[in-house]
């Protein structure tokens, strides 16, 4: 995740309950990190992402986000509007697990929230109340928490789509450096070709309803080899990576702990260039490293991506 390089504020080791007021507006591109334990006689907790902190009558609650632990356990959320409860939007997946620590990132999107717990993607939830709306966070029920952090993902601050080291080659082949859309199949020239210790950052959603896969490819132009080929395959859950040197594919690595996207989310795929190897993380988290099959980093100079992804963001440097 592109964070800025601190939070804005940190609550460490608030008592539970904990109602706090938020310093400033939580709009899209706010990231809330909260660090703590389950307790082992954890029967439940929640947090609220509340509009007000009145009590009577009960103010607004615009997300409710509440791990149960009762049998196998679950995550209930949902939206409180004049002291009545909407419908229930129920997660079967429990990544917490009592006497373990956690951390919950919790980020604004435009139209939803996105929620990953311990690095790893666990639900959206669309916005029923406007989250600028919100002003207050509450955490109660049975749980220790040791941090809540504020921090604001950079890239997500601006509407304006930028674009830093690609130049977009456009039908009639002039370079320009403005990218006003994103329509796939892309295709950009890097600014300059590929070195160690350069970085490429993509930003994107995933379709909602994905039929297929979406893929990122680095390509050398005056050969059409495809140096890096990287084809998350979205209903079948495995991440592709591939070589297509001298006109054919090369074998295919597969192994990966756990598979990152998922329909809707938003992420930043970053590609970096290490000594002998890509390295690639999603949202932060490392995902995966691929050995150079292509040597000659100096002849790759071409970004493509396609598939069921809508293209938000591209940036090199």
């Amino acid at each position: 995740m592109m964070l800025s390089n601190s939070p804005q504020n940190v609550v460490h080791n608030p008592v539970i309950p904990y109602v706090g007021t938020l310093s400033e507006e939580l709009g899209p591109g706010k990231l809330v990190v909260i660090k703590g334990q389950v307790p082992n006689d954890a029967d439940r907790f929640q947090v609220d992402f509340q509009c007000g902190s009145s009590v009577k009558p009960r103010a607004d609650v615009a997300f409710h986000f509440n791990p149960r632990f009762k049998k196998s356990g679950h995550i209930v959320c949902n939206t409180l509007t004049k002291e009545k409860w909407g419908w229930e939007e129920i997660t079967n997946e429990m990544p917490f697990e009592k006497g373990k620590p956690f951390e919950i990132i919790i980020m604004v999107l435009k139209d939803k929230f996105q929620v990953a717990v311990n690095g790893k993607h666990l639900l959206l939830y669309k916005h029923r109340i406007e989250p600028e709306k919100i002003d207050t966070l509450g955490i109660y029920g049975k749980v220790q928490i040791e941090s809540i952090g504020f921090h604001s993902n950079l890239y997500l601050q601006g509407n304006q789509a930028t674009s830093l080291g690609i130049l977009k080659t456009n039908s009639e082949n002039m370079q320009t450096s403005e990218v006003s859309q994103f329509t796939l199949p892309y295709v950009a020239r890097l600014s300059s070709a590929l070195s160690r210790g350069r970085t490429i950052v993509i930003r994107g959603e995933v379709k909602k309803n994905p039929k297929g896969s979406f893929s990122v490819d680095l390509v050398a132009s005056s050969t059409k080899d495809r140096a890096l080929h990287l084809n998350p395959r979205l209903n079948a859950k495995t991440f592709v990576r591939n070589s297509f040197l001298c006109e054919s594919w090369g074998e295919e690595e597969r192994s990966i702990t756990h598979f990152p996207f998922s329909p809707g989310m938003y992420f930043e795929m970053i590609i970096f260039c290490a000594t002998n190897e890509y390295k690639v993380a999603i949202n932060g988290v490392h995902i995966l490293e691929y050995k150079y099959r292509f040597k000659e980093l100096d002849k790759i100079d071409t970004l493509m991506i396609d598939g069921d992804i809508d293209l938000l963001d591209i940036r090199s440097w």
